[in-house]
């Protein structure tokens, strides 16, 4: 442990270098932005992301090299990256790493994306920056603790930080300038669970201004702005006004040895990742007795107390996002149809089926499960038949996560899912861009995407 680790914390991610990163780190973060890609496109059309497309518009001018996926349009990183993360954390499929409960692809890839198309920056740049954006989120995310994520979205609050140093480490940041950099991202991070209840459209807003934030912080302490040192452990601090369990250790726990990225998962299910330990229980179950929705009575989900915290506010969803943090909604869409994509969820929204399946969930907290959480996310689940029997269904751990992961196929697979999901991209335009992605570390400067 170190008496400031925010300093040392942003000297790594000032300092890393393309070579210090081992060749499993490299191909991930490969993997890492395809899939962001993917969930980048799936926004197109939906409301509260072209809503903020429209502010872009308004706001940012048409200058700049930086790419908005879902028009292929060009503007300044700032506003790209602003709509790209919103864009990318609307479908609910971009990654998550479970023990800081962050969502670090959205926050991260689409200011890296942005700042490397606006520099002309080499994909051995993007990734490089890639890599310092997870591994400083996810450890913010780990340091503000499990108590900060019952009020505070992590992806809104630590997801400030990981964007500025991916864009830090892009504008070739020096360690006290990153420092800095970290110090007006910190005072500026945000994003409260509040929205949940009122099925608000405040989620892909989080992710979009902590990318924006973040950028924007990077920016200004290229250019001599100073921000505070402590920002994250000082007695005035994101810890002290935000959680009630920060350990400063986690800063800095193997710092350049661990490299969480690997942890990172994929989201297999277009819904809250919260639900989808339950739901690969769940059809465990269906799979291992060939059950049919009517032939279910009752389903118990055995969760970790930050599950209740986040699904129960939403009883009766009105909306398709609300849908899926609800857990009855979920796990319905998983007995009636198998799978809980992104088609499903919209197609069954007011589906009587789905209304009258749902009525028969319910959750209880689990403490084998609570004790694992968040290292680890343990589905069970309990399921009572119409004719009297007790089923038990139980995952170690969901599909997506690295122990249990999505191959490259998969990912190409889940990625062309979401792009015709939208209509954003043909699927000639994206196998063309999977070759690209594979191929970007021999990139010498990163260009757009589909407006080519």
């Amino acid at each position: 442990m170190t008496d400031c680790p925010s300093k040392t914390l942003s000297s790594f991610a000032a300092k890393l270098q393309f070579d210090d990163l081992p060749e499993s780190v490299v191909r991930r973060a490969e993997e890492l932005l395809l899939d962001w890609f993917g969930s980048s496109l799936a926004g197109k059309g939906a409301q509260p992301v072209e809503a903020i497309e429209c502010f872009a518009r308004e706001m940012g001018g048409r200058a700049g090299k930086a790419e908005v996926l879902i028009s292929r349009r060009h503007t300044t990183a700032l506003f790209a990256a602003m709509v790209n993360a919103a864009s990318s954390h609307f479908a609910e499929q971009d990654d998550v790493h479970n023990n800081s409960v962050l969502h670090p692809g959205t926050v991260v890839f689409s200011p890296a994306v942005a700042v490397a198309q606006a520099m002309e920056s080499s994909g051995r740049d993007l990734l490089t920056a890639a890599v310092a954006g997870y591994e400083v989120g996810i450890r913010v995310g780990e340091f503000l603790g499990r108590s900060h994520y019952r009020v505070f979205h992590t992806t809104g609050t630590a997801g400030t930080i990981a964007a500025a140093a991916a864009a830090g480490q892009l504008l070739g940041l020096s360690a006290d300038q990153m420092l800095d950099a970290f110090g007006s991202a910190g005072t500026q991070a945000a994003g409260l669970w509040e929205f949940l209840r009122d099925g608000a459209d405040s989620k892909p807003l989080h992710a979009a201004k902590a990318a924006a934030n973040g950028l924007l912080a990077a920016y200004l302490a290229k250019k001599g702005f100073t921000g505070a040192k402590h920002i994250l452990e000082g007695s005035q601090g994101m810890a002290a006004g935000m959680s009630k369990d920060a350990d400063p250790g986690k800063l800095t726990d193997q710092l350049g040895q661990r490299w969480a990225l690997l942890e990172t998962s994929f989201k297999y299910h277009a819904s809250c990742r919260h639900t989808h330990p339950a739901a690969d229980a769940l059809l465990q179950v269906i799979s291992t007795y060939e059950l049919n929705p009517e032939a279910i009575a009752r389903v118990t989900a055995h969760v970790h107390q930050a599950a209740i915290d986040i699904l129960r506010p939403v009883v009766n969803p009105h909306t398709v996002h609300q849908s899926k943090f609800s857990i009855g909604t979920v796990l319905a869409i998983i007995a009636l149809f198998r799978q809980a994509g992104v088609n499903e969820f919209g197609a069954h929204l007011n589906d009587p089926r789905v209304a009258a399946f749902r009525k028969k969930v319910d959750m209880i907290l689990d403490p084998e499960v609570d004790e694992a959480y968040p290292l680890r996310w343990i589905g069970k689940v309990t399921v009572k038949t119409v004719d009297g029997r007790t089923l038990l269904g139980q995952i170690d751990e969901p599909k997506g996560d690295p122990g249990n992961t999505l191959s490259r196929s998969e990912l190409e697979k889940k990625a062309s899912q979401l792009a015709q999901f939208s209509g954003a991209a043909t699927d000639d335009e994206m196998i063309r861009m999977f070759d690209r992605i594979w191929d970007i570390t021999r990139i010498e400067k990163i260009g757009s995407f589909l407006h080519m």
